[in-house]
């Protein structure tokens, strides 16, 4: 196998004068015998198969007996993951962020499964999948709706603070997403100023010119974006002065860390001061100690997000939670 594979990739060849190259990817099983049929070892290839692209291509991989249930799990995955959307099973779950003094100061929508049999599926199993098999589409459609809803909720009980939503990096670049996002705006009657879109760095790997240009048409409608995960994947900064960026988000795996490791503590004051620079809000992501807490502040970040503060919820019960401040608030002042 490996023989094949190195005379294809090694073998160059012209198309209309121009170099081409090829690439293989290889998967094998071992025939052992008795139970097996052909239909059987032609799919265990062809998982081994799909292992070897999956792990970036012009590889030779062997089949082994986990590959059937990641198949196993895929499957039901993609087909229950498109029965859900648009049930109660499927819904999105407020973080709200706080500010120094307390005050909410924003929220972020996370995704939240409840299989009727298997339980909660967690986001890093389905939302990989939704965008394999191009089911993001939908699922994406359906969260902004989703957020806008929520921001009206919100604004019939007396907040108007934004909420933030992630959009995955193929979602973005889909060719009718800005029209999909300027139409659901429309219908829904929401400013575009209320929504912030959370977008990982990986995105930024793409075409630049691309993502930015897509990105100056959404802040056109008034959407504002936000770097989420930040101080952990892209390292070339230049995109911060080159985008329309309105927020980072310091990732959790920093925070985490802080005020006991030294490293940690250098890159988030680097963060802080870098967005102070840049004019850019910072939100520190997985905030679950006072000391956290004490520390990010004390260094003027600007809003916390985490457990130590509140724990994702639904909609209902965040408005619930609202509403009785408000009229605690509201008592107070009389």
């Amino acid at each position: 196998a490996e023989k094949i594979r190195l005379a294809i990739c090694n073998s160059a060849f012209s198309i209309q004068d121009k170099p081409a190259y090829v690439t293989g990817s290889i998967g094998l099983t071992l025939i052992q015998g008795e139970g097996q049929t052909s239909d059987t070892v032609m799919r265990e290839a062809d998982m081994a198969t799909h292992r070897a692209k999956q792990h970036g291509g012009n590889q030779v991989t062997f089949y082994e007996r986990g590959l059937q249930s990641e198949v196993e799990q895929r499957l039901w995955l993609e087909h229950d993951l498109l029965q859900a959307i648009g049930t109660p099973n499927l819904t999105l779950h407020v973080q709200p962020q706080f500010g120094r003094d307390g005050r909410v100061t924003g929220g972020e929508l996370l995704a939240r499964w409840n299989h009727p049999t298997r339980g909660a599926v967690s986001p890093a199993l389905f939302i990989p999948i939704a965008e394999e098999t191009g089911l993001i589409g939908l699922l994406g459609s359906w969260s902004l709706r989703f957020a806008c809803d929520a921001l009206l909720a919100l604004q019939e009980a007396g907040e108007t603070y934004p909420l933030s939503l992630n959009v995955s990096p193929r979602r973005l670049m889909e060719p009718q997403f800005i029209e999909s996002v300027r139409d659901t705006l429309a219908n829904k009657g929401i400013p575009g100023n209320r929504l912030i879109f959370e977008i990982t760095e990986g995105v930024l790997i793409q075409d630049m010119q691309a993502v930015a240009q897509r990105m100056q048409a959404l802040s056109r409608l008034g959407i504002r974006f936000s770097i989420d995960d930040f101080g952990t994947g892209y390292s070339n900064l230049a995109y911060l002065k080159r985008l329309p960026l309105y927020e980072l988000k310091i990732d959790k795996s920093l925070v985490q860390d802080i005020p006991n490791d030294s490293d940690s503590i250098a890159i988030v004051q680097l963060i802080l001061a870098m967005a102070d620079q840049l004019n850019l809000r910072v939100v520190a992501e997985g905030v679950e100690t006072e000391s956290q807490s004490r520390f990010l502040f004390e260094h003027d970040c600007h809003a916390l997000q985490g457990y130590l503060l509140a724990r994702p919820m639904p909609l209902e019960a965040w408005l619930d939670v609202v509403r009785t401040r408000r009229r605690s608030a509201t008592g107070a002042a009389g």
